[in-house]
Parts: structure tokens; C-alpha cells; sequence
């Protein structure tokens, strides 16, 4: 059980402990990702994305500038700045009673970010991907 699922996600972030996902992510979770037009299903894929996202958006410059948490519901405003566009976006995440993240979006901004996004997390994931 995850005590705090939001202190737990930004100590995952602050360390960039990709073991950590294996306890806060719900084995039926759902990924979805700014620039992959289904959602994802599962927790081997969603872990996947959300390790690639450690190495893409997780730099120096990452910093979550607000939250909004509403129950089981957390909206995370942040902001990063990769080779040299500044990219703006939300998590936006959903666990379950026992703390653990049943459902992951992400949206990003502006489209010149997105499309950079784009490139990198495909990059990312196939050094990432299993075999």
C-alpha cells in the first residue's frame, strides 16, 4: 500500500528512482501519452513510458510550479527546458484505496515542444524497451 501517492511520485522524481514505480503503479493502469494516440494498458508499458520520461523531461531545469489534489485526483503543473525549448504540461493522475496509480495522463505544450517530446521519448523507449 502506498502511504501518500503524490509524496511518494515526487520523491520518485526528486531521486529519479525508476525501482520506485514498481510500488506505486496499479497492475491495470492506464498511460496516456501526449503524442500516442491510444492509451497504454498495463503496468510493464506504463513503467516503460514513465522511465523514459525520467531520462527525457527530468533534467535540471524540471520543476512542478503548482498542484491541485481533489481526493483521489491530483492535477501537477510543470515545467522543463530541453535543448532549449522551454516545454509546459500537467500530470494528471488517479490511484486507487490502495494508493496506487490507476490511471497516468500527461499533456503537453506548445505543439514545438510536443513534437520535440515526440522525437525524444521514441528514442528513449527504444533504449528502454526489454529486449
Amino acid at each position: 500500500m502506498v502511504e501518500n501517492t503524490i509524496e511518494t511520485w515526487h520523491k520518485i522524481i526528486e531521486t529519479r528512482d525508476a525501482a520506485g514505480l514498481e510500488n506505486i503503479l496499479a497492475e491495470n493502469v492506464v498511460f496516456h501519452s501526449p503524442v500516442v494516440h491510444t492509451p497504454q494498458e498495463g503496468k510493464e508499458i506504463t513503467k516503460l513510458y514513465l522511465i523514459a520520461a525520467l531520462y527525457v523531461f527530468n533534467n535540471d531545469s524540471f520543476k512542478y510550479l503548482r498542484e491541485i489534489i481533489s481526493g483521489n485526483n491530483a492535477f501537477l503543473e510543470f515545467s522543463t527546458v530541453i535543448e532549449g525549448i522551454t516545454v509546459n504540461g500537467v500530470d494528471m493522475i488517479t490511484w486507487g484505496a490502495d494508493g496506487r496509480i490507476t490511471d497516468f495522463k500527461v499533456m503537453l505544450r506548445p505543439l514545438k515542444a510536443i513534437n520535440l517530446i515526440h522525437r525524444m521519448m521514441g528514442e528513449m523507449l527504444q533504449k528502454v524497451k526489454p529486449g
